[in-house]
């Protein structure tokens, strides 16, 4: 594949989404493409991770590992060279925090419909997909399965986009925050950012695809902190926690599945599917849970450099401790992740 030769392991990525968070899990594909030879035979992503999947399949069709850390990297620097923060004066020295006149200009946005906010339709995500991505190649191509996430705005149902549906609109779609911008209409229906039903997507790596190791990229939290009071934290709240619930939701049932899989008398072709997967999982809780939420706006150059190394070298420190079970056994232990109500700590993995 690719035109190297077959390297020793097949690893399917389950990529979450987070805005410019998704730098984090730039970082972690890059250390992953440096650093072993695993075959990336399918990915699921939502949101930032749908770009992350999009970026690195077209950077892998074009030239490997190689290709595909060169597209992560032009991609992302891109990304944070789109808008002269600095000059607009919205955010703080580091990158990461708006200033008061930052603070008071999402707020006066939030008072209005994307509509009227940006009645020119103005997107440079699109235009840098656009220029980024050959979507007609990675609709033709078979040797990475992509499976994109996106919410139908008018029943909320999921709908998961394949490789022979992939466009620009579909990952627009799938990273579409409705209170910042227009609904995304696909075969005449409208979608919104894919995180309200999946963050990721993780039954398609299950039915869909014979790769036993999956690698989830984890970037929400696995706290959210205190409990809120004022009306704005309390609705903050109520977005992380709609954005949390159906991965939490999915992770939960197939920690149940695995384990009735593993104790079935006459296993059928789920369970016998189930006791096969090797689960792994690399989270960015320590290095993001500091970060405000508004943080996740920010496509800032030095926030975005920061996040990718500190996704570089969480995933170093993964490689040291689990890399040699990617194709042996799992390094996660689900029902201990999220079969109860224990909050995992960096000593769990």
């Amino acid at each position: 594949m690719f035109g190297l030769t077959r390297p020793p392991h097949r690893l399917s990525l389950a990529l979450q989404g987070g805005g410019a968070h998704g730098a984090y899990t730039w970082g972690v594909l890059d250390a992953l493409l440096e650093h072993t030879s695993h075959q990336i035979a399918a990915i699921s992503g939502t949101s930032a991770g749908a770009v992350n999947a999009v970026v690195l399949a077209h950077g892998l069709l074009e030239s490997g590992p190689a290709g595909a850390r060169a597209a992560l990297d032009g991609f992302w620097n891109a990304l944070g060279g789109s808008v002269s923060w600095e000059a607009a004066g919205l955010v703080g020295a580091s990158g990461d925090r708006l200033t008061p006149a930052g603070r008071m200009m999402l707020q006066w946005a939030s008072m209005f419909s994307p509509t009227q906010v940006n009645p020119m339709r103005v997107d440079p995500l699109r235009d840098l997909l656009s220029k980024t991505v050959d979507f007609e190649r990675l609709r033709r191509q078979r040797d990475v399965r992509l499976f994109i996430a996106a919410t139908q705005a008018n029943s909320g149902r999921l709908r998961i986009f394949g490789n022979d549906e992939l466009s620009v609109d579909v990952v627009l779609a799938s990273a579409c925050l409705p209170t910042l911008q227009r609904a995304v209409s696909i075969d005449d229906e409208p979608y919104w950012d894919g995180g309200y039903s999946a963050n990721p997507a993780l039954f398609p790596l299950v039915h869909d695809v014979a790769v036993r190791d999956v690698l989830v990229v984890m970037l929400s939290p696995w706290t959210l902190g205190d409990t809120p009071e004022a009306v704005g934290e309390i609705r903050a709240r109520g977005v992380e926690i709609a954005f949390n619930a159906a991965f939490l939701r999915e992770m939960h049932w197939l920690a149940g599945a695995t384990a009735m899989a593993r104790e079935a008398w006459w296993p059928g072709p789920l369970e016998r599917r189930l006791r096969t997967l090797r689960w792994h999982l690399i989270d960015g809780h320590d290095d993001l849970a500091d970060l405000p939420a508004e943080s996740r706006l920010l496509a800032h150059p030095q926030l975005l450099l920061r996040l990718r190394d500190a996704g570089r070298a969480r995933t170093a420190t993964w490689l040291a401790q689990h890399g040699k079970s990617v194709g042996r056994s799992g390094s996660a232990d689900l029902a201990y992740l999220f079969g109860d109500h224990r909050t995992p700590t960096s000593e769990s993995f």
